[in-house]
């Protein structure tokens, strides 16, 4: 026991001690990052009493309020296709986009095309895109 002692106390133990510190707390603070990302949560749930919660009716106003913008562009957009349709794809790439969709900003306006309807789209080939 007084060897042990006397080893921590002198400059060389002193030395390893903080290494063996350094290495537990490094490899505590993995294992608890480790535990805490196992543990899932489904978040929070609100529930109102008395009340009816009508997710249906909330979807279907979506859905109503997307179609409204994507059918009726603003002008700039109006402008940016020349009255040539509501859906546009690239002439390279298997997705179309909506008219009003920001995910096909990045296609240029030569490589282009455009469709009247979401069906005349999917019949030449292309899928909707799941940004849109």
């Amino acid at each position: 026991m007084q060897k042990i002692k006397l080893f921590i106390e002198s400059d060389k133990g002193k030395d390893i001690m903080i290494v063996i510190i350094v290495i537990l707390v490094g490899l505590s603070s993995f294992f608890l990052g480790r535990l805490s990302n196992q543990t899932s949560t489904n978040g929070v749930k609100i529930e109102y009493t008395g009340q009816e919660a009508s997710a249906l009716g909330s979807i279907e106003s979506l859905k109503a309020n997307t179609s409204q913008i994507s059918l009726n562009p603003s002008i700039s957009e109006k402008k940016s296709n020349n009255g040539q349709g509501s859906y546009f794809a690239s002439k390279k790439g298997k997705k179309y986009y909506s008219i009003g969709c920001s995910a096909g900003k990045t296609i240029k306006q030569e490589n282009r095309i455009y469709f009247q309807s979401s069906a005349e789209a999917e019949k030449a080939g292309y899928t909707i895109s799941s940004s849109c």
